[in-house]
């Protein structure tokens, strides 16, 4: 999984337009205040544990969450962090656990339309720690880093 984060005083959107794999009956405009926006994109390997991609992701957004003290996330799903995106099926799925998850959690989550153009305003805080990117790894349960197995070839990593 894909992730940019922006921390924002507001982040607001609005669908226009559904595409094939679009969600039925979603939120079609919403806004948030003092949040972090994350744009995120589940890959086709987050497919392998569903549900260790759901476990690290929340683990890792809380980390991150934590260091800037922010209590507020609007989860918003971006297919253009990922060349090689999940099936919309299963990535809804995983969306929607890490919002129900965080939730769970104390922290108030929000979900953008899945497979919907949307159009977005943001005011980022422009700190230093106000932007950031994660990859998490459906492999070791965490966030990669530079010596990831998911730098590696699928096949060398399951023989």
């Amino acid at each position: 999984m894909r992730i940019l984060g922006i921390h924002a005083d507001h982040v607001s959107y609005k669908v226009t337009k559904k595409t094939k794999i679009a969600e039925p009956d979603p939120i079609k405009e919403d806004r948030m205040e003092d949040c972090v926006l994350l744009f995120a994109s589940v890959e086709k390997s987050d497919e392998i544990s569903p549900e260790l991609t759901v476990s690290a992701t929340v683990d890792s957004i809380l980390v991150r969450l934590g260091r800037l003290g922010a209590k507020r996330v609007m989860l918003f799903p971006y297919a253009h962090l990922a060349s090689d995106l999940g099936c919309p099926g299963i990535s809804q799925w995983i969306l929607k656990n890490i919002q129900s998850r965080l939730n769970e959690k104390g922290i108030e989550t929000k979900r953008a339309a899945f497979g919907w153009y949307k159009e977005f305003e943001i005011k980022s805080k422009g700190h230093p720690m106000a932007d950031f990117s994660m990859t998490i790894c459906p492999y070791a349960g965490g966030e990669c880093d530079s010596k990831c197995c998911q730098t590696e070839p699928v096949n060398n990593i399951l023989s």
